[in-house]
């Protein structure tokens, strides 16, 4: 797997020894560079590089709107923050950032940041992983990536699960789980004859459900087992969801 290479840096010289590290490491390849946080948002969009090092003080944007902003459209964006302000490396790792560089840093620093993500599985160990996970031993779990490391949730614990902010929260019977994946990513990941998208930003447990009632003309509230946390239904998705209990 090669992986796409975007740098986000308003220094010219910061960004030439970006540059050299980067064609220097095999499994990388540099498809553009952005001096301006703007620049960096138009080319991922265009591009969607799967790797971006980011600056944190740019013009126009900031690196760490600009990461909340790459996140949000993809969360499996790797940020690798590259910057001569440590005092921001908090707000950083609360974005899963995957690296924090403090300028002025050694190429060895460079190689070992790409020589992590290297290690990182593919989409298709991923795939396997999942299945692995689900399917082993009778066992029915969601693995969630998140700033602690990866958790494996039993998705039959799963009540509901909800954007949040710029996140996304798994709500179980006995705990919960922040993520930056979108919810169609874990929908498409999790049993559709268990699970249920009602709206754009909820996914429920169609076993939790035990009560539905109007909210507005064309929206209803779902209340749910086990949570204080209700859910929102559109019409079409309730039409949906009558045909699925026959109702």
């Amino acid at each position: 797997m090669e992986f796409k290479v975007l740098i986000g840096d308003d220094e010219e010289g910061m960004r030439m020894v970006l540059r050299k590290a980067i064609e220097k490491v095999e499994g990388f390849k540099l498809i553009g560079e952005a001096a301006d946080g703007e620049a960096v948002l138009t080319f991922v969009e265009e591009s969607k590089p799967q790797v971006v090092f980011l600056d944190v003080e740019m013009p126009k944007l900031n690196g760490i709107e600009c990461a909340k902003r790459i996140i949000d459209v993809n969360p499996k964006t790797i940020i690798v923050f590259a910057t001569a302000h440590a005092t921001y490396m908090t707000d950083a790792f609360q974005l899963y950032a995957f690296d924090y560089l403090v300028k002025p840093f050694k190429l060895d620093r460079v190689y070992q940041t790409l020589n992590r993500i290297k290690t990182l599985n593919g989409e298709e160990d991923k795939a396997v992983m999942h299945k692995i996970i689900r399917h082993e031993n009778g066992l029915n779990k969601i693995l969630i990536k998140n700033k602690e490391g990866i958790s494996f949730v039993d998705t039959k614990d799963i009540v509901i699960i909800q954007r949040e902010d710029r996140n996304t929260v798994i709500y179980t019977v006995d705990n919960s789980y922040i993520t930056s994946e979108a919810l169609s990513e874990l929908e498409e990941r999790l049993d559709k004859n268990q699970f249920f998208r009602s709206h754009k930003s909820y996914i429920i447990n169609l076993s939790m459900i035990y009560k539905i009632y109007p909210y507005g003309r064309w929206t209803y509230v779902i209340k749910l087992k086990n949570t204080d946390k209700d859910a929102l239904l559109t019409h079409l998705r309730y039409e949906v969801l009558k045909d699925i209990f026959s109702l």
